[in-house]
């Protein structure tokens, strides 16, 4: 299993590069994206974890206007509870929460049988090489750092969200 993103501040990586750190794919997003367009993105839930009411508000608005349905959490055990309801298609997570942070919240996610195919984007300040490797460990799929680069996350999304993952 790999893991795909944008590693670093923020900063927009070329669309040529690619690096492989620690089973952790980084490479410029550009390449091979699957055609979601031909589905429509109001058909696809995301769920978004953030403690900070501020990033949840920014990032839900985005997608929204993207035309994503959007639902929300507020720390890892809200976002269990939330997840097993509701069954999104794809979950985007940070990391640093009080309580159950995103780390073990992801773990818990992925013993849930009916959750373990669903792409886990983890969306974090920290852009340090152990919370990458942390981060594939517990189950996500994906990997960007704050501050968010939106259009980067769309087309991250949209290569992840019709993809089942490999159990």
């Amino acid at each position: 299993m790999k893991i795909e993103g944008i590693q670093g501040t923020g900063q927009p990586a070329d669309a040529d590069d690619e690096e492989i750190t620690h089973g952790l794919t980084t490479t410029g997003l550009t390449e091979s994206v699957v055609k979601t367009d031909e589905l429509a993105l109001k058909d696809f839930l995301v769920l978004v974890v953030d403690d900070m009411v501020d990033n949840t508000v920014l990032i839900s608005l985005d997608l929204q206007q993207e035309g994503y349905r959007v639902i929300t959490a507020s720390d890892g055990e809200q976002a269990i509870k939330v997840a097993s309801l509701t069954n999104p298609d794809i979950i985007l997570m940070d990391i640093g929460m009080p309580g159950l942070d995103g780390l073990g919240a992801a773990r818990k996610i992925r013993e849930n049988e009916s959750l373990q195919t669903v792409p886990l984007i983890a969306l974090t300040a920290f852009s340090t090489e152990g919370f990458q490797i942390a981060a594939r460990d517990a189950g996500f799929d994906g990997y960007l750092t704050k501050p968010i680069d939106f259009p980067r996350l769309h087309e991250l999304m949209r290569r992840l969200l019709p993809i089942k993952r490999e159990t």
